[in-house]
């Protein structure tokens, strides 16, 4: 694994590539220890997660899928549910660059993350019941990104889609030309930059309560959370200060 940290930014690279990314024992829990430390870092804005090399992740790794035993295959399953649920669990969103193979638990992978943008040529697939297991853990945020016949198409049938395809489906939320994809990812992160901190932390929290509760409850949840960002008054004298600086070019 890569670490890099610029002020409010931190970028994390599965750094494999000899294997394509794939996800061991070792990366995984280097990778969660990871993302769990990050998650107490007042002063981060946004994490960008992706891939050295030719993929952003082939999945999980081969050569230790086929020592599993009924025994060991749970434990094995439950570290991929754990950097999955560490990466839902940040207070600040998590961007997926993706290029090339974006596979089986590599796919797990960047369905937790909040946004996914993909460079074209990159394919996306959930091939685990062409090797006798099925998609499990964080394959079940599939449906509620794409609907319930698209993903089960990918986790029936195997077979990869492009980035296009992923696009229209609603897997990812951007694609770029090839050599775009940092260029591209600048302007998102600068966009998740310059959102107010407090504002933006609240609004992850609330998109993750959306899927969860009741419609009522989430709503009543919504409400208390806007009039809790006016409390300190860092809403409102923002929001005077957007208005000032409107009136000023209007001006000019």
């Amino acid at each position: 694994m890569e670490f890099q940290r610029d002020d409010a930014v931190a970028r994390i690279f599965l750094n494999r590539p000899q294997k394509v990314n794939a996800l061991d024992t070792a990366l995984l829990e280097e990778l969660a220890a990871a993302l769990e430390r990050l998650a107490g870092d007042e002063s981060l804005r946004v994490i960008v997660l992706g891939g050295r090399g030719r993929a952003f992740c082939g999945g999980a790794d081969i050569d230790e899928l086929a020592s599993l035993t009924a025994a060991t295959a749970e434990a094995f399953v439950a570290r991929i549910h754990r950097v999955c649920a560490a990466i839902r669990a940040l207070p600040v969103p998590v961007v997926a660059r993706l290029h090339g193979a974006v596979i089986g638990a590599g796919l797990e992978l960047a369905a937790a993350c909040d946004l996914r943008v993909a460079e074209h040529g990159a394919r996306f697939a959930m091939p685990e019941v062409t090797l006798g297991i099925p998609s499990v853990v964080e394959a079940a945020l599939l449906p509620r990104l794409m609907g319930s016949g698209r993903a089960a198409w990918l986790v029936l049938t195997g077979e990869p889609i492009d980035a296009e395809r992923a696009c229209e489906w609603g897997l990812v939320e951007q694609i770029c030309a090839p050599g775009e994809l940092d260029q591209t990812l600048v302007r998102v992160v600068q966009s998740l930059v310059a959102a107010e901190r407090s504002a933006l932390r609240t609004q992850k929290e609330l998109l993750q309560m959306w899927e969860e509760l009741p419609l009522a409850d989430a709503v009543s949840t919504s409400i208390a959370r806007f009039a809790g960002a006016y409390a300190a008054g860092t809403a409102a004298a923002r929001i005077r200060h957007t208005i000032s600086r409107a009136k000023s070019r209007k001006a000019h």
